[in-house]
């Protein structure tokens, strides 16, 4: 890479906060030099529109307001958006599993994880607050149990066709159409 670019990514690398369009004004970057420079900032070739920066699979992974107001993204190699930041200081990540489901979450105010089952239900949920949720399914994929570590709990029953038969909770509420 020529050396001029070289200069301006280590400002760039070491800053990113600054907004991109002072760097266009400061340094007298075309856009698609910015673009050749963030490419290398972000690993992967990126493309500019208005003061959107996308990578190649058209995901937004920076953005500016005219009020000096910016964020920025990171997608996984399925496009589930997987980081997040902005110039508030405001962040969170996430994690999924191969088969898309989110599970896990962390922001500058807590985290929560989920499990899930070979058919893609929830059976399990945790947050840094310490609730918790467990769920039961039956062959259909119906919920037919769930608890949560507030002590609460109810199951259901359902008929051939599906519906609802039998409901029950831990507050003694019963619901019997067998």
């Amino acid at each position: 890479m020529n050396k001029k670019y070289e200069r301006y990514i280590n400002f760039i690398v070491n800053d990113i906060e600054l907004p991109y369009l002072k760097y266009l004004e400061q340094y007298g970057l075309s856009t698609d030099e910015y673009e050749l420079i963030m490419s290398k900032v972000y690993n992967q070739p990126v493309t500019i529109k208005g003061d959107y920066v996308y990578n190649t699979n058209g995901n937004k992974i920076y953005h500016e307001y005219n009020v000096g107001f910016w964020w920025k993204s990171e997608y996984d190699t399925d496009g589930n958006k997987i980081y997040y930041e902005n110039s508030y200081g405001f962040w969170w990540k996430s994690e999924y599993d191969n088969d898309g489901n989110k599970i896990y979450y962390e922001d500058s105010s807590g985290w929560w994880k989920s499990e899930y089952d070979t058919n893609g239900n929830k059976i399990y949920y945790e947050g840094s607050d310490g609730y918790w949720e467990k769920y039961k399914y039956n062959t259909n994929g119906k919920v037919i149990y769930h608890e949560d570590s507030s002590g609460g709990w109810f199951k259901y029953e359902y008929d051939n066709d599906g519906n609802n038969i039998y409901y029950e909770d831990s507050s003694g509420y019963i619901e019997d159409n067998r």
